[in-house]
């Protein structure tokens, strides 16, 4: 059974809920704390939303430095598949491992609503049960949600096919060309805002569109993805 972590740091809020989409997609989650420095050998791994260190600094600016992210840094340049969900989002990006950064919404306003998101990109671990062009329903739900990078950056992602989701219907936080998603060179790194977690049940959410993130890194850990993704995705990392 693919094993996929979750990592619990200070003020994270939706661990649970990422690992119970987990068990109900049909993996195994494995619970990982910020203070350690093992991976416990998982296939996949998630940072979940909250507000790690109560966001004191910048979102996400001191969980870069918690232990475990040695760790997350390591197994993800070896090739390791890794989401980050919001609060982890913005964790990714301090962490250097994803282009950007999250700042105050544009309304300076929290936003909580479902998303409608167009998907851009299925060439990575997390987003090859998807169709490029698909319209999907996600919950949103973030205070400091607006993605920015300077103009040469978002041409490269652009350029690259790095943008993996975008908002549609309306942008709720104000982030640069309607981002709501983005790579690495690799693919195995994706960061997004909205919260597939939460769109994993008809009765509780307002579709099941988040479980094919996690049907795509299932597929991609027992070798159904190739082309960008490096050899070292098929293979558990410990670290």
């Amino acid at each position: 059974m693919t094993r996929i972590g979750v990592i619990t740091f200070p003020g994270t809020l939706d661990d649970t809920d990422a690992a119970e989409a987990v068990r109900i997609a049909g993996a195994q989650p494995v619970a990982i704390w910020h203070g350690g420095e093992s991976l416990a050998d998982v296939d996949a791994l998630i940072l979940p939303g909250g507000f790690s260190y109560g966001d004191y600094l910048r979102c996400g600016a001191i969980a870069r430095f918690a232990r475990v992210m040695s760790a997350v840094v390591e197994a993800a340049s070896a090739g390791l598949p890794v989401l980050g969900i919001c609060n982890g989002f913005q964790i990714l990006c301090e962490a250097h491992l994803l282009p950007g950064a999250l700042i105050r919404n544009e309304s300076l306003h929290f936003v909580c609503r479902d998303q409608r998101l167009r998907v851009e990109s299925t060439t990575t671990a997390w987003t090859g049960a998807f169709r490029v062009g698909e319209e999907i329903t996600i919950p949103v739900k973030n205070g400091e949600g607006c993605y920015v990078a300077d103009e040469d950056t978002l041409d490269r992602l652009e350029g690259q096919g790095r943008v993996v989701f975008r908002y549609v219907g309306g942008n709720p936080n104000g982030s640069r060309r309607d981002i709501a998603g983005v790579t690495n060179e690799h693919g195995n790194v994706v960061g997004l805002m909205p919260h597939p977690e939460h769109a994993v049940e008809e009765l509780t959410g307002p579709s099941t569109d988040g479980l094919r993130l996690l049907a795509s890194v299932i597929d991609t850990v027992a070798g159904g993805v190739s082309g960008r993704l490096s050899d070292g995705l098929s293979g558990r990392v410990s670290a």
